[in-house]
């Protein structure tokens, strides 16, 4: 193992509450009321185009994308502080020891993506921010993994993804990493039914730090049964 890569929201830090409200106020405003299951089965994780798509096809692309900027501005806004997900800094620290290449690939636009970076200590931190919305195709595609991969000269078994969303665990796990699911924002069962190799609630989860430590001294790796770790989770 030479490479961990992050998703961002709800894996770096649990943003989901902010951009569900953000969400709900501003579509409430546009006639259509959301819950949460709305939100995780038709927004969270996806990109804002295919979002607006979805919701609302009559509009064109200029109304589209002023509205997607709006919700954007008006998480910014929402946004009092940041935290890190419970145990990131342990594992950030890990892989610092051990000298691996780092990246973060998410589907957050660029402003959000540095606004987020910023606010929790980490601009500094991670050697490559692969924007999938500045890339031809984003999650669940693979494209914006292998994109990591191939900027930092790894190949797929040499990495490990972490991830919260299914479009997320889709993406990496289409590019044939072994992928992590941090379950902040969606049930643990869903995570392992689209591919995720092993379900977490935080970074603090002892699991965790066994298999990080057994991929890295490239030693056989034994899972729970999906049934055991749900338990677990």
């Amino acid at each position: 193992m030479a490479a961990l890569l992050f998703d961002l929201d709800g894996t770096l830090t649990n943003t989901d509450p902010v951009h569900f409200r953000a969400w709900q106020e501003l579509l409430r405003d546009h006639g259509l009321d959301i819950d949460e299951h709305f939100y995780q089965s038709r927004i969270s994780g996806r990109l804002n185009p295919v979002i607006m798509q979805d919701l609302f096809p009559h509009y064109d692309e200029a109304t589209s994308v002023a509205f997607a900027d709006r919700k954007e501005a008006y998480f910014r806004e929402l946004v009092e502080t940041l935290q890190p997900m419970a145990g990131l800094h342990d594992v950030l620290g890990w892989l610092s020891d051990r000298a691996l290449k780092t990246a973060v690939v998410t589907n957050a636009p660029r402003e959000n993506a540095e606004f987020m970076l910023r606010g929790l200590g980490l601009q500094e931190t991670f050697g490559l921010v692969v924007l999938a919305a500045e890339m031809p195709q984003g999650k669940p595609h693979p494209a914006p993994y292998r994109h990591a991969l191939a900027q930092l000269g790894e190949e797929p078994g040499g990495a490990i993804a972490f991830e919260d969303s299914p479009s997320g665990i889709r993406s990496a796990v289409g590019a044939e990493i072994f992928t992590v699911g941090i379950a902040s924002t969606h049930d643990p069962d869903r995570l392992y039914e689209v591919g995720a190799h092993l379900v977490v609630q935080d970074f603090t989860d002892p699991r965790l730090a066994e298999v990080l430590e057994r991929l890295h001294q490239d030693k056989a790796l034994t899972l729970p049964s999906r049934e055991t770790a749900i338990a677990r989770s």
